[in-house]
């Protein structure tokens, strides 16, 4: 469950539209966001690995905790935009592992069965690299690197980036 949140800017300030301020994210926070867009406002992305989440069933409207988080990095980092309109909200889900790498790798009891996912995402940036990578894999009987090994997934979180 990651909440992505927009904030109104200010009629005719230029300081937060795409010509003046970039993309960003702050690995330590967990905050990424992009520039006002077409007039779409501000957009802060918290990007963290939350509670599992069903996707039939869960709510997907935005929680306090989340607004007052994206709130708390724009009095922090944007001080201008801090108490700004909320203007769109959404909570976006997607499936990530424990280390925030993809998995590739075959499953451990049906050996033609191949388990791939983790996009964390970004998946569909890397489908078609993950693709080609996947017939080699499958094509060369070849194991995957370790890296995304089913060995090296977990279920805490435990990225490195930061």
């Amino acid at each position: 469950r990651q909440a992505v949140v927009y904030f109104g800017t200010p009629p005719g300030d230029e300081r937060f539209a795409a010509a003046h301020t970039p993309a960003w994210v702050d690995f330590a926070a967990g905050i990424y966001g992009v520039p006002d867009l077409e007039g779409r406002g501000l957009k802060v992305g918290i990007d963290t690995h939350g509670t599992r989440f069903d996707p039939d069933a869960g709510d997907r409207s935005l929680d306090g905790e989340s607004l007052d988080t994206a709130r708390t990095w724009l009095r922090r980092r944007f001080p201008g935009m801090a108490e700004a309109p909320l203007v769109e909200s959404r909570v976006c889900q997607y499936e990530s592992t424990s280390t925030g790498d993809f998995l590739i790798d075959r499953h451990p009891d049906h050996h033609n069965v191949w388990l791939v996912g983790g996009g964390s995402g970004h998946g569909f940036k890397h489908g078609p690299a993950v693709g080609a990578y996947v017939t080699r894999l499958i094509t060369t009987n070849t194991r995957p690197e370790a890296l995304f090994s089913l060995e090296t997934k977990g279920t805490v979180a435990q990225r490195a980036v930061y």
